[in-house]
């Protein structure tokens, strides 16, 4: 294999390896109680900006974020994939993106079982509240088609305002959560990171996946 592509491909799995090691900090943190100065200086930072303007717009973002909304954005994207560019393994790598996102989010939640913040809860939700599911779901959709998109945009201008948008809506929809008062920080950012390993750990899996294909393809031709 020549040296660029080993370059080229182990750069996602060096990606995840930071987000893991991020996720593992905000983790022990959270087990040792030592991370409640970060969550309460950002809460008061955000929430500080309440009003009923802003409230109405943090509940858009939340409600972009929310399952039944991901699950339509996420067939729609499909749709597309398939009937406009006939990409099916791109729909395939979509898929298993946020299905095995929305498997880490449960199987974590379980094993903290960390309970929400009561503290000016401007909704109401049920469940635990490490790591949040919204920020998960938003950076495994927003990122994954990130990727995918990226190599269809022609031009740098039009990239550079893809991967804007994409993080907007990530960050919103995580900063929606503290503002309303369902989540701490450290679930949103810990969401993030555990999603982001899992994210760029399918992408060192697809792209080898690519480059097998693209192997058996010229050995069939010489």
């Amino acid at each position: 294999m020549k040296p660029n592509l080993t370059k080229k491909i182990s750069i996602p799995l060096l990606v995840a390896a930071l987000c893991l090691s991020a996720f593992i900090s905000i983790a022990l943190s959270i087990s040792d109680n030592q991370i409640h100065r970060f969550d309460a200086v950002l809460i008061d930072l955000i929430q500080g900006m309440e009003s009923p303007g802003m409230t109405q717009f943090m509940q858009f973002f939340t409600w972009i974020g929310s399952e039944l909304q991901v699950v339509v954005i996420t067939v729609i994207v499909m749709l597309i994939l398939y009937v406009f560019l006939r990409h099916k393994r791109e729909l395939l790598f979509l898929a298993i993106v946020l299905a095995g996102s929305t498997l880490l989010n449960a199987v974590i939640k379980l094993l903290f079982q960390r309970a929400r913040p009561t503290i000016n809860r401007i909704i109401e939700v049920s469940g635990y509240s490490f790591p949040s599911g919204h920020s998960m779901a938003a950076f495994s959709l927003y990122g994954g088609l990130a990727f995918l998109i990226w190599k269809h945009i022609p031009t740098f201008a039009g990239r550079v305002c893809m991967i804007a948008a994409s993080a907007a809506f990530i960050l919103m929809i995580g900063i929606s959560r503290i503002y309303l008062g369902v989540h701490y920080p450290s679930d949103v950012v810990g969401g993030y990171f555990l999603s982001g390993c899992w994210l760029f750990t399918c992408i060192w899996f697809y792209r080898r996946h690519l480059q097998r294909l693209s192997e058996l393809q010229a050995r069939s031709f010489a």
